[in-house]
């Protein structure tokens, strides 16, 4: 994509990829692993509710908009979501992403599931800048966790903006 850039200064130097760890060690949720967060209520509380999802506000971010999804039920993928919830996610994301939007000064609304720390279902909608080009396409993951941060109140409040625009 044009004007996508990493955060850092070039060159940037490949390495080589770690020896792989099979089997994974377990994550938060499964078995053996430790308890799972969200179902223990260890996390932000939740901005946003219904019979099926809660919206919560990350801590330590840098931008002011961004929320996580999470399904009530304790499942891992998509593919392991019931078809109801499968079919009621678009219609949260599509109401998430509207009221990211209507905070203003945003240009895009990124989601993102990564999967790799708890096995309870969740989701990220990041808020890319407008102007930001830079942190188009996959680069604002990598820029988010550069920029500075800013207080987690400010993030909490923005997150309860975005709960009451949904």
């Amino acid at each position: 994509m044009s004007g996508m850039t990493v955060p850092y200064q070039e060159p940037l130097v490949p390495r080589e990829p770690s020896e792989r760890q099979i089997p994974e060690p377990p994550r938060r949720g499964e078995e053996g692993g430790p308890p799972c967060a969200i179902c223990g209520g260890k996390t932000t509380s939740a901005v946003w509710s219904d019979d099926n999802w809660t919206l919560h506000p990350p801590v330590g971010g840098s931008l002011p908009g961004a929320v996580w999804l999470a399904s009530r039920v304790h499942v891992d993928s998509f593919g392991d979501l019931p078809e109801n919830l499968q079919a009621d996610f678009g219609r949260v994301a599509a109401r998430v992403e509207r009221a990211i939007l209507s905070l203003g000064d945003i240009a895009r609304v990124h989601l993102y599931r990564w999967g790799d720390g708890g096995a309870h279902f969740h989701v990220w909608f990041l808020p890319r800048p407008l102007g930001m080009l830079e942190a188009s396409g996959m680069a604002l993951p990598l820029w988010e966790d550069v920029l500075p941060n800013v207080p987690d109140e400010e993030l909490r409040a923005a997150a309860e903006s975005v709960a009451a625009a949904m």
